[in-house]
Parts: C-alpha cells; structure tokens; sequence
C-alpha cells in the first residue's frame, strides 16, 4: 500500500474565501483524524495544515474548541500512549524513553507518562513476561554464547543492566518463576 506523501504548503497557496466555511471544514477533518486514532495536540495541528483551505487561525481556533470539549489533552495523551507500548510489547525504560521519543510532545509530558507507565505496570513485572517469552522459546541458557544471547536480548528491550544480572542469575540458579 503506497502513502500520497505530505508536502507543506506555503502561506500564500492558502486561499481561505470563506472563514466559517473554513472553520467547519476543519473541525470536520480533526474529529475524524481523532476518530481514527487519538493524536498529540503538534501533531493534529501539522494533519490540519496539509490542507489548502485551512490557515493558522482557523486551525488554533478548532484545537482550542477541541481542547474545551476534552478531546485534546497532551499529558492524557502521553500517559495512555506509554502505558499501551509497555502492554503491547514488555520493555523496559530505555525502550519506552527512544519510542516516546518520536511522539512530538515536550520532554516533561514524556517523562511524567513514563513514570506514570511504570507506576501502573512495574519494571520487575515486565522484565518477567520477557524472560519468559524467551525460555519458552529457547530455553534456559546452557552455554556462555547462550548466556550472553540471553542479556544482549534483554538489554535490547530496554532494561537496566542492574535488573538483567539479578533476574538472569536467579534463572541459571532456578530460582526463576513468572509469576514472583
């Protein structure tokens, strides 16, 4: 499936003959975009201007409407999106820092939603349902080449190195259950 690629438009290729015409057209494009998957209020902003028949204050003016009503909130935005990352794929901080990296919101909303995510899901918890996943999979470790497999593939989802050397030693030890 191809993608039409975006490209910016100038301000004097905006033609804007009609304000309010303008105004509902807009609204109109941003609750489907919202309707479709829910976006940071940046991105909405950058989905509204690819249009030739919106402007900048037509586009402030739906976005703080939308953000009156409550469909726009950026830290809400941020919270739910770290916490449906660390569900859908356990990973660990490091991770979840470089994937919210790519949402376009400020630094201090991304950490309070990181936070936030690991509050509700702990890394403990998480980095379980990895080393699980992983012996199911390939079993435990029989030789060095294996053991370090095995930390490498824990490190690239994103786990501090401290947390890997206690839950790895209490695998070779077998000591490890998935559910303490």
């Amino acid at each position: 499936m191809w993608r039409k690629r975006r490209c910016e438009i100038l301000p004097e290729e905006r033609t804007v003959k009609d304000e309010d015409k303008a105004y509902s057209k807009t609204m109109k494009r941003a609750v489907n975009l919202l309707a479709a998957k829910p976006r940071a209020v940046e991105e909405l902003r950058t989905r509204l201007l690819e249009k030739p028949w919106t402007n900048d204050d037509v586009v402030s003016r739906v976005i703080e409407k939308l953000s009156e009503y409550g469909y726009l909130d950026d830290e809400q935005y941020a919270k739910n999106a770290a916490l449906s990352a660390i569900r859908q794929r356990p990973q660990g901080r490091h991770k979840l820092r470089q994937t919210m990296a790519r949402k376009p919101l400020d630094r201090e909303t991304k950490e309070k939603a990181i936070e936030h995510a690991f509050e509700q899901m702990p890394e403990s918890e998480l980095i379980d349902a990895v080393i699980e996943k992983r012996l199911r999979l390939k079993g435990i470790p029989a030789t060095p080449e294996d053991n370090k497999k095995f930390y490498d593939h824990l490190l690239r989802k994103g786990f501090g190195y401290d947390l890997i050397r206690e839950k790895v030693k209490a695998v070779l030890n077998g000591e490890f259950a998935a559910d303490a």
